[in-house]
This record gives C-alpha cells, sequence and structure tokens, in this order.
C-alpha cells in the first residue's frame, strides 16, 4: 500500500483514510482517521444526524446497533481495540457479550467525545462487514414452468451432443427450481437487518408500479452468454433476457432497486448497471468444489474451480429459446436456502401489480 496515496471510503458522507497497521502476535489490524467533514459540515453535527446523542447526568451517552458477529472486530484481541478506542476518545464503550443482544454504548464527559468514538466504530463495522460473504440477494425469479421446460431441454440436448467436451457434466447446471436473475447482494448479519431489508423492499414498490403501471412484465429468455473473454475457458454460461416490447423498463427498475439499497447503506454498487442474466450453468455448482464465493471485497478462493469448453454449445444453442414469462415479482431471498418449492427461500418480495 502507498502510505502517502492511503485508499479511501465513504460512510455517510464522510471520507476516511484507511492504513494497516501490523503488529505483533497479531494477524492483521486496520486503523481509521477521519480525514475530515465535507466541506464546512462539523463531524459532530453529521454523526447526531445520524444517531441520538444524550446528556445525562455525568456527560453523554450514545448507543448504536451492531451486528453481534461484528462485535469481536470492536473489542479486538485481548480487548485491545476497544482500550485504544477508549484511550484515544476519552470514553467509555459497553459492548454486550458475545451472543447477546443489545446496543453498543458509548459514554464519554464530552459530546465531541462520544461522537468520534461512535464514528471511529461505525468504520470498523463497515470495514469489517465487505469482509464477510453476502447472505442474501434481490433477484427477479425465473422459475416458470415455461421456462423450466425449456431449460431442461437445454441441458439434455447439451449432456446428450456435447457429454465429450472437457469439464462438462450434469452437475455444473443451475437447478431448474432456482432460475433467476441476481439483482444485488446484500450481507444481512441478524434479523434485524432482514427485516429492514424487507421494509426497504416494502418501500421500493411505488416506483416499481410506476414504471410498470402496475402490470406484469412480459419477457422472453432468448439466447446463451459466457462471461468470460474465453469461450474454451468458461466458468459461467447464463441466457439472455428481455423485454418483449423491447422496453428497457426491467433494466430500470434493477438499477433503481440497487441504487435505493445503496442509499440506505445495504448493498455496495459494483456496477454502473446491473447485467441482467438468468445462469444456466456455473463451474461453482461442480460436485467436489471447494471455491468460496463473495461478494464485494470478501475474499474469493480459485482453487479447484474447473472451466468447461463452451464453444460447440454457443455456436449450436447461441439463440436457444427458453420460453417467455410474466415477471410480476422481485424477492429477497437467502443464499444457500430453499423453500417448499425448490426455490431459494424468501425473506420478502414486492409484486409488479
Amino acid at each position: 500500500m502507498d502510505v502517502l496515496r492511503p485508499p479511501l471510503i465513504n460512510i455517510n458522507g464522510r471520507i476516511y483514510r484507511r492504513n494497516v497497521i501490523q503488529e505483533e502476535q497479531y494477524e492483521e489490524e486496520e486503523d481509521f482517521s477521519y480525514m475530515g467533514p465535507p466541506e464546512s459540515e462539523e463531524l459532530e453535527a453529521e454523526t447526531c444526524d445520524i444517531h441520538c446523542i444524550e446528556q445525562t447526568d455525568k456527560g453523554f451517552r450514545c448507543a448504536i446497533d451492531v451486528p453481534t458477529v461484528l462485535y469481536k472486530y470492536i473489542i479486538g484481541k485481548k480487548g485491545e481495540t476497544r482500550k485504544r478506542l477508549e484511550s484515544d476518545t476519552k470514553t467509555s464503550i459497553n459492548i454486550p457479550k458475545q451472543g447477546v443482544e443489545g446496543q453498543i454504548v458509548v459514554t464519554g464527559p464530552h459530546k465531541a467525545a462520544v461522537s468520534s468514538a461512535i464514528t471511529r466504530i461505525e468504520v470498523l463495522v463497515d470495514n469489517f462487514r465487505k469482509k464477510q460473504p453476502f447472505t442474501h440477494f434481490l433477484s427477479f425469479p425465473l422459475n416458470d414452468p415455461k421456462i423450466q421446460e425449456g431449460f431442461l431441454r437445454f441441458k439434455d440436448e447439451v449432456l446428450e451432443q456435447y457429454s465429450q467436451n472437457n469439464g462438462l457434466d450434469e452437475s455444473i447446471f443451475q437447478n431448474p427450481a432456482k432460475l433467476h436473475m441476481t439483482v444485488g447482494t446484500l450481507t444481512l448479519l441478524d434479523e434485524s437487518e432482514v427485516r429492514k431489508a424487507c421494509e426497504h423492499l416494502r418501500e421500493c414498490q411505488n416506483f416499481i408500479r410506476d414504471i410498470t403501471g402496475g402490470n406484469p412484465l412480459p419477457l422472453q429468455v432468448v439466447g446463451i452468454e459466457y462471461m468470460n473473454d474465453d469461450p474454451a475457458m468458461v466458468d459461467v454460461l447464463y441466457a439472455k433476457v428481455n423485454m418483449k416490447d423491447g422496453s428497457d423498463k426491467l433494466q430500470v427498475i434493477a438499477d433503481r432497486l440497487v441504487e435505493y439499497f445503496v442509499s440506505v447503506g445495504q448493498m455496495t454498487k459494483e456496477w454502473d448497471r446491473v447485467k441482467l442474466h438468468g445462469t444456466v450453468m456455473n463451474t461453482l455448482f461442480r460436485k467436489g468444489t471447494t471455491v468460496e464465493e463473495t461478494s464485494g471485497s470478501g475474499r474469493r478462493g480459485t482453487n479447484e474451480r474447473e472451466a468447461f469448453d463452451a464453444r460447440n454449445i454457443l455456436k449450436a444453442f447461441g439463440a436457444y429459446r427458453f420460453g417467455e414469462l410474466d415477471l410480476n415479482t422481485v424477492s429477497l431471498s437467502q443464499r444457500y436456502s430453499a423453500d417448499c418449492t425448490g426455490y431459494y427461500a424468501s425473506a420478502g418480495s414486492v409484486s409488479f401489480s
């Protein structure tokens, strides 16, 4: 890392410098230094806008919600991180025991000191949250019976004609019950965050219905494409999804959803636009694969992931028609789970009509 140009992060409109400190007998700890408020705004005022800092007989107090799984990062090894925060800000930080629901409470003699401690805790939480694998995702379901039927025909024909292709086997095909288009991923670390995400999704229903006119969107799933730049070494093959009338309504809804969830702090924007696609083959599904896939800045292993040769498949099925459907739902689903229909277990959903 260039110490003169350290990476910056933005939290609630505030810019922080990210410094990595290597300490003895400690794996790695990251420190954050506040770069100052944007333009003429004061840090204390910004924190007060987000959190309620109360005056008490002994000074000031502020309580914030933090998922229990992240407590350990605020405490640090042998409590060193909390001790340093308390020493630097001249405050006291009370953290519930691991696994116990509650709030982190910061107290101190001065309002600015409490505000500073809260800000530093927020930065730590934001940093370590990004290291967690995503737990939920927003998606448009594609598991309509007609699309499933077309997908199964595609699967059977590919396996019948090209089973000898390098890296191709049945296990890398998507489960037809789980066909979907991912809009964006979220890391929700407790039930409170899941409830908030469901509330935010419901808040999106008004603009969704404004775009759709309160009607389902007629879609066609036609053609296949690959993700990387070498058709002989493919990890993901996906079906292309388009509006039957040629409009961009689905794209607008997807982009607006990401924009909204980014604005409320529950999603990280990774691309300028959502890439609308329905995965039909993915080497992550391969039996025996130990790859762990994460979103955002999380780590992603590549050991034991075997690509497949898709050149013949692309030539033969480049314009393959999976079918048509009337899309009427966007869902918040839980990763690595399934409900009674075989689709990902839904934490919440809203309809277009």
